[in-house]
């Protein structure tokens, strides 16, 4: 155990998100120790005796915890301006927690040799991220769950540049909650160099200016990161999990990716940073945009990423083609798979799907989702009828949920500046926000998660070649008809279902949410479905009595 000294609690902070429901609402006094329930995060603040030339890049501070059951983490603090330096923790673990501080400067007592400790008590609260704590993979290896064991179900937007200041707090707050009423839970955003601009491009800035004041990433402009912070905050307090994206990886200025122009030690301080500040929210890493081998050292990145993370988040990286060979170095390092092959229209849905299966049938077994195809009515396409196939053809082939985009909101545009060159869209991110597939989707979500999705497995045999279906055998069958020719109102053949089991059976409307009951369907092994109730897409539901 940690010898507690005289003072120590004068350096703990009660961090509070800024948010309802946040960290500080679950502290309270019990003597001289400070109180935070389980998984949420807990500051420490230290005020070096000095002041130190280049401290982002030359100091290092980490806090050392130990956990009521003896074990230890290496926790990170990031350089918060001035001669102040934060860690932050948070932990599953109810008990008392005890720290000592040790810096890469030994002669700074401010800094080094500080030692403390708080009490975690058990979770409290509605927030499902607080409650039931970060994401971590299920057991299976096919799906995503809450710390406690919660079964996740993942529905994530694209925010690719959601931290610029074209998207201001305010219109940033209205988004989170328009996507939290339609049953999103995760954004994908990135914190670092973004997609189409040039290193440090002005237009990546947010109100309080650009991250790093040069591109070796040697000084950084703490103002930048605490405005992203209460962005990132206001996910966390819709009930959203922040998939962080630490930059871009395609190559850009001079045909350089980023991370050749910042170099690999650059990135590493710059992943240090997003660890430090947010590695105890409930998070998810992505390691780079369209990163691969042949942009850039990522493997090397996604070792250190590893090795700097504590509270090991699940971490992934945002594919230009097959996700076990973008990276292939050390690919057994990420814990999911996310696929992004495109956007034009129908046959990249396919492709999607593909991947998918394929990507599903390597080992190591492991999640895997659609994280970027075909955003809607990206260069004015992709209608919300391909939103529709998209979600219902990867789930029922196994994803573990389903990533959307929007033009106009991936790229933060607004009125006369959609950020981006050349122009893909002039839609503005609030015209991108009420476009109709969101709500499908949000919709199909909500109808999985009234059965058990969590134990669904792909059973395309149930179904003819073009039709998907899964479930469990003997209990619950959803199938998938596509959108065909107009004037189509022909069902299908449904095989393999149990002659002894009775089923109650109804056609869901994607579009809407309608629902036609179709009544039981009792002692069959294939079952013909009536004529569908219009000519277009259809979600067939059978649910053992």
């Amino acid at each position: 155990m940690f010898r507690l000294g005289a003072g120590a609690a004068r350096i703990v902070t009660l961090y509070s998100l800024g948010v309802a429901g946040s960290a500080s609402a679950a502290i309270a006094g019990h003597g001289d120790v400070p109180r935070i329930a389980s998984h949420r995060p807990i500051e420490l603040a230290f005020v070096a005796e000095r002041e130190h030339p280049e401290p982002f890049a030359a100091v290092e501070l980490e806090i050392v915890v130990e956990a009521p059951d003896g074990s230890r983490l290496r926790v990170p603090a990031f350089f918060a301006g001035g001669v102040t330096w934060k860690a932050r923790y948070a932990s599953p673990q109810v008990g008392v927690h005890r720290w000592r501080s040790e810096c890469s400067v030994p002669d700074d007592a401010g800094l080094h040799g500080r030692v403390g400790s708080f009490e975690v008590t058990p979770a409290t609260g509605a927030n499902p991220l607080w409650r039931h704590g970060p994401l971590r993979i299920a057991a299976d290896r096919r799906r995503f769950e809450h710390a406690d064991g919660t079964p996740f179900f993942w529905l994530g937007d694209t925010w690719w540049k959601g931290l610029c200041k074209r998207l201001d707090a305010d219109g940033f707050r209205e988004l989170c909650a328009d996507r939290a009423a339609k049953g999103f839970n995760v954004v994908q955003i990135v914190c670092g160099p973004y997609p189409d601009e040039e290193l440090l491009d002005p237009r990546s800035a947010n109100e309080a200016g650009l991250p790093y004041a040069a591109a070796d990433f040697r000084a950084v402009n703490p103002a930048y990161f605490d405005a992203a912070e209460r962005r990132l905050a206001q996910l966390l307090d819709h009930g959203i999990v922040p998939a962080i994206v630490g930059g871009w990886g395609r190559p850009q200025e001079g045909g350089r990716s980023t991370i050749d122009q910042v170099g690999l030690d650059g990135y590493r301080r710059h992943w240090r940073h997003l660890i430090a500040r947010f590695g105890s929210w409930p998070v998810v890493w992505i390691l780079g945009g369209e990163a691969s081998d042949g942009n850039g050292p990522w493997a090397a990145l996604a070792e250190e990423v590893r090795a700097l993370d504590p509270f090991d988040r699940p971490l992934t990286y945002h594919a230009p083609a097959d996700p076990r060979t973008a990276i292939a170095a050390g690919n057994d390092r990420f814990d999911f798979d996310l696929i992004a092959i495109g956007h034009d229209g129908f046959g990249t849905a396919q492709a999607t799907l593909e991947l998918l299966r394929r990507t599903r049938s390597q080992s190591p077994t492991r999640p895997a989702l659609c994280g970027e195809a075909c955003y809607e009515r990206h260069m004015q396409s992709n209608f919300e009828d391909l939103q529709r196939h998209l979600f219902w053809t990867l789930v029922l082939s196994g994803a573990a949920g389903h990533t959307y985009g929007a033009a106009g909101i991936w790229h933060a545009s607004v009125a006369g500046d959609p950020g981006i060159t050349p122009v893909y869209d002039w839609t503005p991110w609030r015209e991108g926000m009420a476009f109709p597939g969101a709500t499908q989707l949000g919709l199909g979500k909500r109808l999985l998660l009234e059965l058990p999705w969590q134990r669904m497995e792909p059973h395309p045999e149930w179904v003819d070649a073009g039709l998907f279906a899964a479930g469990i055998r003997g209990e619950l069958v959803v199938a998938y008809l596509p959108k065909r020719r107009i004037y189509d109102w022909s069902g299908f053949e449904l095989r393999g279902l149990q002659p002894t089991v009775r089923h109650t059976a109804f056609w869901f409307d994607p579009a809407a949410g309608r629902r036609f009951p179709l009544g039981t369907v009792t002692g069959v092994e294939r079952f013909v479905t009536p004529p569908v109730p219009s000519p277009q897409d259809w979600v067939l539901v059978l649910q053992r009595e």
